[in-house]
């Protein structure tokens, strides 16, 4: 007679225990080290792509007395998410993913020239063939989006590689480390930004946007530059959640 103690036993025996589960890696948004930080997003929010982007902030100088007035941005972003230090087999050095933006900004632009202009997108064909990059020896960034104003003036990133897009605002900013990378023209890094969505709909899978460890893209002072517009390089990372 087989004894209950022994039936229980053959089924414990037989019971295969499943290996705990292993919690998701998510990447730390990077800090400045400054007084103020942007603020965090919330941990209910999911981390959906980082991207590299590489491109030309605009000015407008009305005479060669003013300050140059910011006149929104083009950009080319290309997929670095799994580049993220930490990230589990993937992941690269934290000193190496820290001069990505400084690395791509001595890259020749990509965007069209146009004429009589240094830096400068073309106007009504800015982006150029939607390729994949390779930089620093590290495998390829495949391409993602771009990023660019619309006719309103209102930014716009269109991650169309992955069907995300948002149209945001600006919801806070901090400066730039000082030891951030100038440039080619050495006029400055442009503040890190915190964006949030626009609410004019256009948004989808998107909520917030964060713009940080940029390298270039502070506008030249219009004495320099001169009455008109001019395109000064940028590259930043940009975090979507």
């Amino acid at each position: 007679m087989v004894s209950v103690k022994s039936i229980l036993l053959a089924a414990m025996a037989t019971v295969v225990y499943a290996a705990p589960c292993q919690p998701t890696f998510v990447p730390t948004l990077p800090k400045t080290g400054g007084a103020r930080e942007l603020p965090s997003p919330p941990p209910s929010f999911t981390l959906k792509k980082i991207a590299v982007g590489h491109g030309i902030q605009n000015y407008t100088c009305v005479d060669t007395t003013s300050a140059p007035k910011a006149d929104g941005a083009v950009a080319i972003l290309y997929d670095v998410t799994k580049y993220a230090p930490g990230t589990p087999k993937t992941g690269i050095a934290k000193a190496l993913w820290d001069r990505i933006p400084s690395a791509l900004l001595l890259k020749p632009l990509t965007l069209n020239k146009l004429a009589g202009t240094k830096y400068g997108a073309h106007a009504t064909a800015p982006f150029p063939k939607e390729e994949d990059l390779k930089l620093l020896g590290f495998p390829i960034a495949e391409y993602l989006g771009h990023h660019y104003f619309d006719i309103s003036s209102t930014p716009m990133f269109d991650l169309n590689r992955v069907g995300l897009k948002a149209s945001v605002t600006k919801l806070d900013n901090v400066d730039a480390p000082a030891n951030a990378d100038k440039g080619p023209l050495k006029t400055g890094a442009v503040a890190w930004l915190q964006l949030g969505d626009s609410g004019k709909g256009l948004s989808s899978g998107i909520t917030q946007v964060y713009r940080v460890i940029t390298a270039g893209g502070v506008g030249q002072k219009c004495d320099v530059a001169g009455v008109g517009v001019h395109s000064v390089p940028y590259t930043t990372f940009y975090w979507f959640f």
